[in-house]
């Protein structure tokens, strides 16, 4: 498979589970081609959460040795680092469809929380891995929001179907998937981070999608929507503060678990629409389990 039709399908598969009720999504500003000929035929890859410029200096190695054709960071670097603040946007159609707000309102919130994040990220390095990857003559892609629609989809209708009774139960529920249990292992597992374990899990809303934390101005109105419980990747400090203070029981499931199972999902179903089956080397914290 060449390149370029690797990366679209990749973003068409990633359309096809966006949580957004619209017609389907062309690209993500956080998943692009940021190194290569779209022509380089695709056969080995290297898949990494975070591809920097060591990851890229050892794939070289492994290129001389054992042979690799493209490296696949999860988490945007160069241009789609710049601008992955914009799929933010998909956010709102979660709180509008999910949680029930107004529209005028979601957006209202998700603007602020994007201005913000856009001046965290104005003043990084974006190109250093992009440019080490020109050096090295290494096609280089990343992929994010495409593998998140995935984990995001796939926790959600696990939750939906399981519809688990107490907090504890979200737990052992996950603990059940190869890539949290695999996390378990190394102390990076499942666990509840706010709330009694004990406590009734009520209406479960899963936070796995649209770039990075959205707004925390809006725990305690998923409260008075009947929400009580969060499944997330993660939860900064400050958003902790407003769970808490909104009652909220909190799942943490795992980032680099979490981003992990997102890969794998996207993955096989590349290989299974492609008809083929690519050699993965993994890195950087990702595990290729097929599913």
């Amino acid at each position: 498979m060449k390149l370029s039709h690797f990366y679209s399908q990749i973003i068409k598969l990633g359309s096809e589970l966006d949580p957004r009720k619209k017609p389907k999504v062309k690209s993500y500003e956080d998943s692009m081609i940021l190194y290569g000929p779209a022509d380089t035929e695709i056969r080995k890859i290297m898949v990494g959460i975070d591809i920097e410029v060591a990851e890229l200096v050892l794939a070289d190695r492994i290129r001389q040795s054992q042979g690799l054709d493209l490296v696949i960071s999860h988490h945007p670097e160069g241009a789609a680092w710049a601008g992955f603040y914009r799929v933010m946007q998909l956010q709102v159609d979660i709180l509008v469809n999910m949680v029930g707000l107004k529209r005028e309102l979601a957006q209202k919130m998700l603007d602020e929380r994007m201005r913000e994040v856009e001046r965290r990220v104005l003043p990084q390095n974006h190109m250093r891995s992009v440019d080490a990857a020109r050096l090295l003559d290494l096609p280089f892609m990343c992929a994010h929001t495409p593998a998140d629609n995935h984990v995001y989809s796939f926790i959600k209708n696990l939750m939906d179907k399981e519809r688990p009774v107490k907090v504890e139960d979200i737990v052992k529920i996950l603990k059940r998937i190869p890539e949290y249990k695999e996390a378990a292992k190394n102390n990076a597992g499942p666990r509840v981070i706010l709330g009694n374990p004990k406590r009734a899990a009520g209406k479960v809303s899963v936070e796995m999608t649209g770039g990075t934390e959205g707004t925390n101005k809006v725990f305690d109105k998923f409260y008075k929507k009947g929400i009580r419980t969060l499944v997330c990747m993660h939860l900064s400090e400050d958003h902790f503060k407003k769970v808490q203070d909104a009652n909220l029981n909190v799942v943490i499931a795992g980032h680099i678990s979490s981003d992990t199972l997102g890969l794998n999902l996207l993955l096989d179903r590349l290989e299974k629409v492609s008809g083929e089956i690519f050699e993965v080397v993994s890195c950087s914290g990702f595990r290729r389990i097929r599913h």
